[in-house]
């Protein structure tokens, strides 16, 4: 790394030369502006408005043109002559503890490396920094620009992190903060039993940039020749409206099966206070495969399906409410409840014939909730 800026912090009556190195860099893929026709690079080329002379780069300098229309040219000597002591040192002002700094305040990242003749400084105020829990407010000059900016400590080396002063941070206005926007407590229940299902230690090596990743397949597929393989668009299925009650359940249940999810006794309750908040929320509009009603399994119960004109018997158990037989006269399947909450749809056996079922049992097997069409009691199998 190259250094960029050359200097001392002061520290009360203490002075640590130091350099500062920049921190980050943009891992951007460059690309140049060229010509369709034969890639031939496109340039520019800086002309005077007056004489109207090509310029070289080390002729340019800069100007401030007053409202009169005249121009006040400067050069390096003398934006070199500024009275300001922060040009060439790292002021610090106070000490603060850091989470009283907004993340939006952050600019830049420098690393503070201390000079030989520092070092030993370098090395104290670093340590008393740890020990303080505290991070140092301070004012220097980079680039022209006087910034406030914070020294704090990162793997045994102080960081410089130039702060946007508060007159740039642009003030939030928008329509809904003047609404009246009511949240139900069982969806606030629900979102932050999501957020504590969905919390992990956060390790910045588990994320990549996708989207430089997909930039440099589309070059190497140029440069072989090759068809890039298309993704397909997403889509969204086509279904009825739901609400946020159901989709907070869905995803909080999906949530709790993913690997080491886990069932929370908080997230079990939320599910089901969110259940019975309003007759329109039922398991049946939750997203299919995926949501789980209380933990009951509904995926592969059969509701008195009718198989070649025989009932099969309800064998899967949706939390621990048994699924309804078909009986004679057009019966309905019995409305078992998932987990005592959401309710399984109450499909019709059609046609089934009672004393064929494939339940194994002499004779119908008992229904919780399925009716006879013609109120007779249940006739023995054959």
């Amino acid at each position: 790394m190259r250094s960029m800026w050359k200097g001392g912090i002061s520290f009360g009556l203490v002075m640590i030369p130091v350099r500062l190195y920049a921190a980050t860099e943009q891992k951007d893929i460059a690309f140049r502006q060229v010509h369709r026709a034969d890639g031939g690079r496109i340039r520019f080329r800086r002309f005077c408005s007056i004489g109207g002379d090509e310029v070289p780069y080390e002729e340019v300098v800069k100007g401030y043109e007053l409202p009169t229309g005249e121009m006040v040219v400067l050069d390096d000597e003398d934006l070199a002559d500024l009275p300001l002591p922060t040009t060439k040192s790292i002021e610090v002002l106070h000490f603060a503890p850091a989470e009283q700094l907004d993340p939006i305040l952050f600019n830049r990242s420098y690393y503070v490396e201390p000079e030989a003749a520092g070092a030993r400084a370098y090395v104290l105020l670093r340590d008393a920094l740890e020990q303080s829990g505290r991070i140092a407010i301070a004012q220097v000059a980079l680039r022209q620009r006087e910034s406030l900016a914070t020294l704090r400590t990162m793997d045994g080396v102080l960081v410089l992190e130039t702060l946007l002063w508060p007159d740039e941070i642009r003030a939030v206005s928008f329509p809904f903060l003047d609404q009246e926007i009511e949240v139900r407590p069982q969806e606030l229940t629900m979102a932050a039993s999501l957020i504590d299902s969905m919390t992990s230690d956060f390790d910045p090596d588990a994320h990549h940039d996708g989207y430089r990743e997909a930039l440099i397949e589309v070059v190497e597929a140029k440069v072989q020749g090759r068809e890039l393989a298309q993704p397909g668009a997403l889509e969204v299925a086509a279904g009825p409206p739901t609400s946020l009650a159901d989709a907070l359940r869905a995803s909080l249940a999906a949530a709790q099966q993913e690997p080491g999810g886990g069932e929370s006794e908080a997230g079990a309750k939320a599910i089901e206070s969110g259940a019975g908040g309003s007759g329109s929320e039922q398991a049946g509009t939750a997203k299919a495969g995926k949501a789980r009603a209380g933990g009951a399994k509904t995926g592969s119960a059969k509701a008195g399906s009718a198989k070649d004109g025989a009932a099969e018997a309800g064998s899967a158990k949706a939390g621990a409410a048994k699924a309804g037989t078909a009986k004679d006269g057009g019966a309905e399947a019995g409305t078992a409840k998932a987990g005592g909450a959401a309710e399984a749809g109450t499909a019709k056996a059609g046609t089934a014939k009672a004393g064929t079922g494939d339940s194994g049992e002499e004779g119908a097997p008992k229904t919780d909730s399925a009716k006879s069409g013609t109120g007779r009691p249940a006739r023995k199998a054959s």
